[in-house]
């Protein structure tokens, strides 16, 4: 995509995010679901949480270990409730093409649910489910106020990370951000699945004819970057406690070690 072409998007997008806003802000069912989300707003101060990735490492991760923490799950990772034998505190997803497929899941978690506003049409009605503003522009983003909008940074875990901000978590350990991927291709593409996912950490995460995007490991960087800068600016930090994962943005600890701080 040249950046003509791309700024264009961004501005088309742009509009179209102004108008939900727009909305979000005068309608009674907008400012009910803002209401929602700003009752999250520093209820964790001081405390620790863990968010959960889908990578296949999390079958080398004491995973028992989680069940008296905050915990952040993403996407799929309800695949994984019965074998942990407990559901994340939060819930949160961020891609269309997941949403639209996986939507009568998604209305079945429990916990509080974050999406974007984009995805109302799949999850409109949803108990406890927040529609957060997708903050749209040509450059990275990091909102300490989830209230107002979020950036994606590419990556559902970054959209995480300024949940957790928000909720003034002080520390935030990662597992299952494998940042590696066992299929190729340009970043962001569309494509379908054709058999047994090695990607994730159920071979059905994303089985035969589901559509999927292929990550943006590069981007995603930068979006880890920012949330790093973010949350030592004020005192806070992100370690990663991934078994042999490939990003190196933040500081390695292992499981273990980050809970016993």
């Amino acid at each position: 995509m040249s950046f003509r072409e791309h700024t264009a998007r961004m501005l088309t997008r742009s509009i179209a995010g102004a108008r939900a806003l727009a909305d979000d802000t005068l309608s009674a069912a907008g400012r009910a679901n803002r209401a929602y989300i700003r009752q999250f707003r520093q209820v964790h101060t001081g405390e620790r949480c863990v968010i959960i990735g889908n990578g296949p490492s999390l079958r080398d991760t004491d995973l028992s270990l989680l069940r008296d923490q905050y915990t952040f799950g993403l996407n799929r990772i309800y695949l994984m409730f019965d074998e942990l034998g407990f559901e994340t505190t939060f819930h949160v997803v961020i891609n269309r093409h997941v949403v639209e497929q996986c939507a009568d899941d998604f209305r079945k978690i429990n916990a509080p649910l974050f999406t974007t506003e984009q995805n109302r049409d799949f999850l409109d009605g949803a108990a406890n489910t927040a529609f957060l503003h997708n903050i749209v522009g040509l450059w990275p983003h990091f909102s300490r106020d989830a209230s107002r909008g979020v950036w994606e940074g590419y990556t559902v875990t970054y959209v995480a990370m300024q949940l957790a901000y928000y909720m003034g978590f002080t520390e935030v350990i990662l597992i299952g951000v494998d940042h590696r991927f066992a299929v190729s291709g340009k970043p962001n593409q569309l494509i379908e699945s054709t058999g047994p996912d090695a990607s994730h950490f159920d071979p059905q995460y994303f089985p035969k004819g589901f559509k999927w995007q292929l990550p943006d490991l590069e981007n995603s960087e930068f979006a880890y970057r920012l949330a790093r800068k973010t949350f030592e600016d004020d005192g806070r930090r992100i370690v990663d406690a991934t078994v042999g994962g490939a990003l190196t943005v933040f500081p390695k600890v292992s499981l273990e070690e980050a809970l016993a701080r």
